[in-house]
């Protein structure tokens, strides 16, 4: 099979889908689509089926039953514009290769993250990594914008003035995690599916899942059976601990599901997978 060719996915290609207040991703090349997955798998599986159906079926198999290879044969280069401080997040999916522009033979533009007015709130009361439900007022959201808007115009200025005395690779040290960086990234269709499991998930960080939203939407139009499998056993999915099997089991039987073992946090948390038909 020659090279695969996807009309969505060539619709897309160079688009920029923006995200946040001057961010973007785009598209910049696939390699594959859901046939190239159903063909690598034919090469185990041996001839295998034809039928659209069919190849549904059998990718569907695939993502079940974590046959992960043939979802390696598709690779995508996105060019991404982001926070440092979201950057810092992503590079943590190691599984890709990037390239990101450079400091040090770059002047950086003046553009920095500012969120909106309703995404800043203070520390969530049960969670360390995050902020909490609740939106600051008005009057106190103001006054944390202008915190953050003058000490970025501050940090700016103060690197313009460092530019005509010191060498880039020095100047740039002192701006801040709101500044906005660029790269190319490129990784494969198992491990993006990975990324998005991690980052698509409540618990992620507001502004590294507005990414991989995009990410999401651009993968579908690539590989729509892949994403659509993803949807169904990972993305959609609720994964219960050999406690929690026993608890739901408990359930069903008519039973408390205290009475297999489960109390504190554990138990509220078999609680919230069950009423959220979310990981808690």
């Amino acid at each position: 099979m020659a090279h695969c060719i996807v009309p969505a996915a060539e619709d897309i290609l160079d688009k920029e889908f923006p995200v946040l207040d001057k961010g973007f991703v785009r598209l910049v090349d696939y390699l594959g689509g859901d046939e190239r997955i159903v063909q690598a798998a034919r090469v185990s599986y041996g001839k295998g089926t034809k039928s659209y159906r069919e190849d549904r079926g059998l990718i569907s198999y695939l993502l079940r039953n974590r046959h992960t290879s043939p979802f390696e044969q598709v690779v995508f280069t996105f060019h991404v514009k982001l926070p440092v401080f979201v950057a810092r997040q992503w590079v943590r999916h190691r599984t890709a290769r990037l390239n990101e522009i450079s400091g040090r033979y770059s002047v950086m533009k003046d553009e920095f993250y500012v969120p909106a007015a309703g995404d800043l709130a203070a520390q969530s009361t049960d969670n360390r990594q995050g902020r909490g439900g609740e939106a600051l007022s008005p009057e106190k959201a103001a006054e944390v914008l202008d915190i953050l808007v003058s000490g970025q115009k501050r940090t700016y200025a103060e690197y313009e003035r460092l530019l005509g005395s010191v060498a880039r690779e020095i100047a740039r040290i002192n701006l801040p995690l709101s500044f906005y960086t660029e790269w190319y990234w490129q990784i494969d269709l198992h491990n993006l599916l990975h990324f998005l499991r991690l980052r698509l998930d409540a618990h992620a960080q507001k502004e590294i899942r507005l990414y991989a939203e995009v990410l999401y939407g651009i993968a579908k139009k690539v590989c729509p059976l892949a994403l659509e499998a993803f949807e169904e056993h990972e993305k959609g999915a609720v994964v219960f601990s050999a406690k929690e099997f026993a608890a739901l089991k408990a359930l069903l039987a008519g039973a408390p599901a205290e009475a297999c073992g489960l109390s504190g946090k554990d138990l509220g948390r078999f609680r919230e997978k069950l009423a959220t038909g979310r990981q808690a």
